[in-house]
Order: structure tokens, then C-alpha cells, then sequence
């Protein structure tokens, strides 16, 4: 373990203070280059140490200091280094008797400087590796002092020692006062989340009762009355009864998503809003989910709203496909079909489906609109809902305008909804055969993948 905390040279630099920035920095640079003059002096006129040898001793102890500011565990090698090296080197002049009484081991420079590397040294490593560093520093000046000794000399070994622990303990306590406060921080950063967490949920609980409230009883009254009206007209004819039984089915369906929306806005569990995981939260228990098979349905409703709209399907499933993808397959030709009534009315609409081997690849093309289409707010944000839903199945979404005025909406979502839906891997897949306006030989074989004519994210070309 003592390997581990103290053999490394991994650096860990003190970050710049809130108020003075890189002033405390500077001062402890300025302080190491004062500590190297001042115990060059000491062991030059008191040690009796020569220059070539006084100065590596004392700009090993100063270099020590400033380091430490970035690298605090070499810091306190070097330091101890020195002073070992130091300390010997003064015991053998002592011993001659070349020096005179002097302070040893350690010297007053020395201490300043072991103080301030060990006090960086506590401010950025664990208490652990403080306290190691610490017994270490204690041992070796234990080992000199009291093993080793020297004659004449003023001890400095139990001072040393004691400023140690006091710069070590304070190290500590600031370091842990610092991780407090950053703990802190974190905690009311997580409070904060959670509330807003709270309010959104309050929030969407209150739109949804907005919705019930008004959207839901409207949508109720729609269906009684066209249920009603036909018995208020003597002999109606077949007609009338097919539109108003046709409405009174829209309105139904409307009420069943309305439903299925309110049991999303109400559900507590964003990451699966739609109940499509093992725990089905979140899903309406009465409202089922619209499948591939209720395609022709959709279709229907679109051909009655105005639109001209082919169908095709190409190939059978091979087995059935997840709930979420036969979800986000509805949902992508509903809203490419409805992005057709809004932008483009009177035009010729076809829609493929495609069940190949990989997945389902999804075509929707329409055609120049016959008609100016009327100002529609809130548009935007369908191809980005599109692209979402196949992201979401590791699939991908393409869309452009057609060279004749229309626009088309490629999707492939993959069979297992597992597969990373790039570009790469929608290469190879077969294009579709589109239907434009105007003579067969002027309809254009554009690349439904191709990611270069895919317009911005959240921007619907009419």
C-alpha cells in the first residue's frame, strides 16, 4: 500500500483560488526562491559546505516547494531527498571539525521548506498518503537524530517533526472541508434536479387533466352527435351515413390516443413512455398501441382528407417485429402523411413498406401540392420526432425535397432494434420506386439515403 501511495509521479495540480486566482501561486514561487538563497547561505557560512555542493542541497529543498504545487508526492521525494543528503554532508563537515555548532538534521530553511511541501502535500492527495508521508519524514529524522547522531550540534529534530504534524493536520482539515462544501454542491444539485423532475411531472399531470377536461369531452359530444344525426333525417341518404359513421370513427380513435397520450403525460417513467419494456409503465391498459396492420386504416383517412395515396408492400415478415418498432413505423408514416396534408394538399402520395431480412424500410414521397397550402403552426418538429423514434431502434431517417416540388421521408429501422443505424449500414439497401407527377421519364431515382441532401434537424420542407 505504501508502494502504491507514495511510488508515483501522477501529477495533481492545486487549481487556481476563487478570489486571488494565481496570486497564492506566485507567493509560494517567490518563497522558493527565497528558501534556496537563504539555505545556500546557512550551508555555506554555518555548515561549511562548499558552493558546488551547498547548491544542488538547497535548490533541491526550494525546487521542492514550487513543484509541489503541481506534482506534490515528487515534491516530498525530492525534499526529503535533500534533506537527507544535506543532513549526512553536514555530520561528516562536523566531524572534522571544519563546522561549527549548527542546527541538525535539520536545517532552519529546511524546516520552512519540508513545511510547505508537506502542507500541498496534504491540501491535494488523501489523508491516507499524508499520514504515510508523514511517519516517513518522522522515521528518517528519528533514524538520523537518534540512531546515527552527531557531535556539537542543536537539535532541530522534535521541533521539525512537530510543525510537521501541525502543517499535515491542517492540510486535512482544509482538504476535507473542501470535499464538504464540493459534496455539498453536489447533493443540492441533485435536490435541484429531482424538484425540477417533480415539476415537470406536476406540470404534465396538469395538462393532462386539461386535456380530459376539454379535449376529451369535445371529442365525446363529436361522436354522439354524429352517432345521433343520422336518425334526426327522414330516409338520410347512404352517403350522409358513411361520412357521419366515418366521423364518428375518427372521433373514436381520437379518443383512444387521447387516452394513450394522457397515460404518457401522467407516467413517471420518461425513458419508456409509450410501456414498451417488461414493466409496461406508463402505457394506457385500454388504449392498445397502432400496429403495421392498422396502416390501411391510416391510409383511408388520409385518401378522405384530400390526399391521393398508394400503398404498397413489398416482401412478408420473416417474424414478428418488436412492439417499439412496429410503433415507430406507424408513427413515422403517420406524421410523414401528415406532413403531406399540411404542406402539400392535392398531391399524389405513395407509400411503400418494405420487410426485408435487415428490417423495415419505409417510404413516403408526395408530390407538387395542386394547391398553396395554408399557413401551419407549430411545423418544425415532426422530422425531428422521426429521426428521434429511429435513433431510439439504432435505425435512420432521411428526408428532402423531390426535384418536381414534392418531398420524401426514407426510414429503416432495423428487425431487433439493436443495430447502429449509420449511413454505413443502410448501404446496399434497395431504393425505392417512387411516384412524382409529370411523365414516367422525368421521374428521378434520387438515393433515399443519401445524407447530403438531409435538411438541418427540425426544418420540414413543404
Amino acid at each position: 500500500m505504501l508502494r502504491d501511495d507514495l511510488c508515483t509521479l501522477a501529477a495533481d495540480p492545486l487549481p487556481p483560488f476563487v478570489w486571488l486566482r494565481w496570486l497564492p501561486h506566485g507567493l509560494v514561487c517567490l518563497t522558493a526562491v527565497a528558501l534556496t538563497v537563504g539555505d545556500l547561505a546557512q550551508l555555506q557560512d554555518h555548515g561549511a559546505l562548499g558552493f558546488g555542493f551547498a547548491l544542488p542541497i538547497a535548490a533541491a529543498k526550494g525546487g521542492a516547494v514550487a513543484l509541489a504545487l503541481w506534482r506534490p508526492l515528487p515534491a516530498w521525494w525530492l525534499s526529503t531527498a535533500a534533506f537527507v543528503v544535506g543532513a549526512v554532508a553536514l555530520r561528516q563537515r562536523q566531524l572534522s571539525g571544519a563546522a561549527d555548532e549548527f542546527t541538525w538534521p535539520w536545517t532552519s530553511a529546511g524546516i520552512i521548506a519540508g513545511l510547505l511541501v508537506l502542507l500541498l502535500l496534504a491540501l491535494r492527495v488523501p489523508s491516507r498518503v499524508s499520514a504515510e508521508a508523514l511517519f516517513v519524514t518522522l522515521a528518517l529524522t528519528w533514524a538520523l537524530q537518534g540512531l546515527l547522531g552527531a557531535p556539537d550540534y542543536q537539535s532541530t529534530g522534535v521541533l521539525a517533526i512537530a510543525l510537521f504534524a501541525v502543517a499535515v493536520i491542517l492540510g486535512m482539515a482544509l482538504r476535507g472541508h473542501r470535499e464538504a462544501r464540493a459534496e455539498l454542491g453536489r447533493q443540492a444539485t441533485i435536490t435541484a434536479e429531482e424538484r425540477a423532475r417533480r415539476t415537470v411531472l406536476e406540470e404534465r399531470n396538469r395538462i393532462a387533466w386539461e386535456l380530459h377536461d376539454v379535449v376529451a369531452h369535445h371529442m365525446s359530444v363529436i361522436s354522439i352527435q354524429a352517432q345521433v344525426a343520422p336518425h334526426l333525417v327522414e330516409n338520410p341518404p347512404e352517403e350522409l351515413k358513411e361520412n357521419l359513421a366515418g366521423i364518428r370513427q375518427n372521433a373514436l380513435e381520437a379518443l383512444t390516443e387521447l387516452r394513450r397520450v394522457l397515460g404518457v403525460l401522467r407516467s413517471e417513467n420518461p425513458g419508456d413512455p409509450y410501456g414498451l419494456g417488461e414493466s409496461g409503465a406508463g402505457a394506457a391498459p385500454d388504449a392498445p398501441q397502432p400496429t403495421l396492420d392498422r396502416l390501411d386504416a391510416l391510409i383511408g383517412n388520409t385518401r378522405a382528407a384530400g390526399l391521393k395515396v398508394a400503398a404498397e408492400v413489398r416482401g412478408r415478415p420473416e417474424s414478428p417485429y418488436p412492439p417499439g418498432v412496429e410503433l415507430s413505423a406507424y408513427r413515422i408514416v403517420q406524421e410523414a402523411l401528415s406532413n403531406a396534408l399540411r404542406h402539400a394538399p392535392g398531391s399524389r402520395v405513395r407509400v411503400v413498406v418494405d420487410h426485408m431480412p435487415e428490417g423495415l424500410l419505409l417510404d413516403v414521397v408526395n408530390g407538387r401540392p395542386e394547391r398553396p397550402a395554408p399557413p401551419s403552426p407549430g411545423a418544425g418538429h415532426g422530422l425531428l420526432g422521426m429521426r428521434e423514434r429511429a435513433a431510439m431502434l439504432g435505425g435512420h431517417v432521411t428526408a428532402s425535397p423531390t426535384l418536381h416540388g414534392g418531398f420524401q421521408v426514407n426510414a429503416f429501422l432495423p428487425r431487433d432494434g439493436a443495430i447502429d443505424g449509420s449511413d454505413e449500414d443502410l448501404r446496399g439497401l434497395p431504393e425505392a420506386e417512387y411516384i412524382f407527377p409529370g411523365p414516367p421519364t422525368d421521374r428521378p431515382k434520387a438515393p433515399p439515403n443519401d445524407p447530403s441532401t438531409d435538411p438541418p434537424t427540425g426544418e420540414e420542407t413543404p
